[in-house]
């Protein structure tokens, strides 16, 4: 008998990682600072009404051009080992799922970004997703990118947790996410999301309202970031983005799996009751 799958997924940028994945190393390679470059972005965005996350993927085409810089996949890997995490980040994914093995189930990370995907591609906690959920560019003969493969703004992110949910998650699955079906490979109340802000509210209101439960983390001090979220009834819990052996977070996540052993368990005794009836 297969375990029943807990997926946790996550936002990346100041939810694993301790700032927007770009500002590690590419946009000091263009010679700027944060605020510099996404100012640029938003007055690209501002002057041709377009979406944030298109914005930002074509002022990073624009300006790698500017300075003589060749956005190919393979540079943009490069730009996401320098990467800095929330403390226990990176042990964290083995321990979680030792202690669900320890309950009998089974977890499947997944992560779900606005960011590039390449630059995650490039960073050490990579391989602990089944899949990485994030904006892509095609590349051109010369292996420089040229147009947005895919994008994923904030709102969009929301399919991908009916992908998750259905086991729809590759490309080549479209069909099948907008199938209706009787049983889920996940179900909703099997999810747990984590998130840092508003950014992630769609995505925080969809798995808690369908039984699952949405996590906002916040770095030391960045309490009332997040406290609206609370409050205004769109995550379950809140803690401190500290992802060490008996953080709050990590006693938060271990109790949620702790209640779904326990519902999975009781489940399985109704099932054995009703086929005795």
């Amino acid at each position: 008998m297969s375990k029943p799958i807990v997926a946790l997924m996550y936002d990346f940028d100041k939810t694993l990682a301790l700032s927007d994945m770009q500002s590690f190393d590419f946009i000091p390679n263009l010679g700027l600072t944060a605020e510099e470059f996404w100012n640029k972005t938003t007055e690209f965005c501002e002057k041709y009404d377009t979406d944030r996350v298109l914005g930002y993927l074509y002022t990073m085409i624009l300006i790698a051009k500017e300075k003589g810089i060749k956005i190919t996949k393979e540079y943009l890997r490069s730009c996401g080992k320098n990467i800095k995490f929330f403390e226990g980040v990176t042990t964290w994914f083995q321990r979680i799922n030792e202690y669900a093995e320890s309950k009998g189930l089974q977890v499947e990370h997944y992560l779900i970004t606005s960011g590039n995907k390449e630059i995650v591609e490039g960073n050490p906690i990579f391989n602990e997703f089944k899949q990485v959920f994030g904006c892509e560019y095609v590349y051109d003969k010369n292996g420089e990118a040229c147009w947005p493969k895919s994008i994923i703004n904030y709102t969009l992110k929301t399919q991908y947790i009916f992908r998750i949910s259905k086991g729809a998650i590759y490309n080549n699955d479209d069909t099948k996410v907008n199938e209706k079906t009787l049983q889920r490979r996940i179900k909703y109340q099997n999810m747990i999301y984590f998130g840092d802000g508003m950014t992630d509210v769609p995505c925080m209101i969809l798995v808690k309202e369908n039984g699952g439960t949405s996590i906002a983390v916040h770095p030391k001090g960045g309490f009332e970031k997040v406290a609206n979220l609370y409050e205004g009834n769109r995550v379950n819990f809140i803690a401190k983005a500290d992802y060490k052996n008996g953080s709050e977070l990590d006693r938060i996540v271990k109790l949620i799996i702790d209640g779904i052993a326990i519902k999975e368990a009781l489940e399985i005794k109704q099932e054995k009751i009703e086929k005795k009836l």
